[in-house]
């Protein structure tokens, strides 16, 4: 699995422990992370928590990624923005039993942090553990075990329900403020590691007119 690592501006001081946490848990699993950033909060391209949901969207949609771990202050902002948007389906990640949860029930393949609240002694250690449980195996198996039918039928009928009230990804590119999707896909490294993993053609000539 290709995980994406995406932080906001608030919180870019946190992105290399916040990477190499992740990287510590997942990638001894068979995992592949790819941090986008923000690496600092001097970087040229500044995101926002909105554009965090943006570039989180053109990833999951695009194939380029099938996880993203974002965040903000309080995780709330950046959870909004990124359930705004088709093929996308975030859960606001506080501590390893939401971690849990979220992976069983909900089967979602975004996670927002609060990287600021609440971030105080220990943080790492909870972000460390909050990481092993949402990784801890196959997701959408159910929690308890015997509501595992109800809430696999439910995730279906949730996600058939978003196919509705969204529209595609490249009419979304198309029609959002240009500049702000610039600003989001702007991203030291994002053409080195979008490139090579987009899988949609489309979404990429569009985003590379954009980048020209």
């Amino acid at each position: 699995m290709k995980i994406a690592l995406i932080n906001e501006n608030s919180q870019a001081a946190k992105n290399e422990l916040i990477y190499s946490t992740l990287k510590s848990v997942v990638e001894p699993k068979g995992h592949e992370v790819f941090n986008y950033g923000m690496y600092s909060a001097e970087d040229e391209a500044q995101l926002t928590y909105v554009q965090c949901g943006i570039l989180s969207a053109i990833l999951l949609n695009s194939g380029a990624a099938d996880f993203v771990i974002t965040g903000c202050g309080t995780g709330e902002g950046a959870m909004l923005a990124c359930n705004s948007f088709p093929g996308v389906l975030c859960g606001h990640i506080v501590d390893p039993s939401d971690g849990y949860m979220f992976a069983q029930i909900n089967d979602g393949n975004c996670a927002s942090f609060p990287f600021a609240k609440g971030f105080g002694w220990g943080a790492e250690l909870n972000l460390k553990y909050t990481f092993e449980q949402l990784f801890s195996g196959e997701s959408g198996q159910g929690y308890p075990r015997d509501r595992v039918i109800p809430e696999q039928r439910n995730k279906k009928i949730l996600d058939e329900v978003k196919k509705v009230t969204h529209t595609d990804m490249l009419h979304i590119l198309k029609n959002i403020d240009q500049e702000l999707l610039k600003g989001a896909v702007s991203g030291e490294k994002f053409k080195e590691y979008f490139f090579a993993n987009c899988k949609d053609e489309a979404i990429a000539e569009y985003i590379k007119s954009i980048l020209a």
